[in-house]
């Protein structure tokens, strides 16, 4: 799995020494300075988010309940950074969602022990598998196997048949899949769906999966895999 870590901090000089001492433990790093910047980060998909809680914008607590609410991102883990550590600023983030709270000024040790921990509880210690006949998807390691064959998929693929697979026999129209992939990128459109739809089953064709992925006429695609003629 990517190592990704999404830290949000306004203070430049804190946000840069933060991703300097992670990227030195091997992490990759990206970086927002205030919440607009931080819902847009979201597309690079981290796997674990360091949050402050004030920020020009909106604040972090805000910023949890807002990705709380999206349901490509809702299961990443946060750990907020605040000076503020009274009982009551640690009940509010832990209540809003946060997965754990770190006071400042603090310890790159004890940040690093603290990222390691969650880590480990989130990703390391529990198997993410979801499999349709042979065909299976490991959300932890982002990858996917026909009959232990891996499939080599691209980031957005990947999330287009974990969508898929974790909504079978329901239709989707193309401006649902956009919405449930892309969220607000402006860029896309409804024919970037046919497009990625069209690598998919490519690349999925040489294990006799792309059948899963149907056409439906007037509405748009379904995964399934009961196979019948509908387009």
């Amino acid at each position: 799995m990517t190592r990704k870590i999404l830290v949000v901090e306004d203070e430049r000089a804190i946000r840069e020494m933060i991703a300097l001492f992670l990227s030195q433990q091997h992490y990759d790093v990206i970086e927002a300075g205030d919440f607009q910047s931080a819902v847009n980060k979201l597309k690079e998909n981290p796997k674990l988010i360091l949050l402050d809680w004030m920020l020009p914008g909106r604040s972090g607590v805000q910023f949890i309940q807002h990705i709380k609410k999206q349901e490509n991102y809702s299961a990443i883990p946060i750990i907020m950074l605040t000076a503020k550590s009274a009982e009551e600023d640690c009940i509010t983030c832990l209540n809003a969602g946060a997965d754990d709270y770190i006071s400042k000024p603090f310890s790159p040790k004890i940040l690093l022990a603290r990222i390691e921990a969650v880590w480990r509880r989130i990703y390391e210690q529990q198997s993410q598998l979801i499999q349709i006949d042979e065909l299976c998807l490991d959300e932890n390691a982002q990858r996917v196997f026909f009959q232990k064959q891996e499939i080599s998929l691209s980031s957005t693929e990947f999330k287009l048949l974990h969508f898929f697979m974790t909504h079978p026999e329901k239709a989707y129209s193309r401006e649902q899949l956009l919405n449930r992939i892309w969220g607000d990128d402006l860029e896309v459109e409804d024919r970037t769906v046919d497009s990625y739809i069209r690598r998919l089953r490519h690349n999925l064709e040489p294990f006799q999966c792309d059948r899963y992925i149907q056409t439906v006429r007037g509405t748009g695609y379904r995964f399934s895999n009961h196979f019948r003629d509908e387009s």
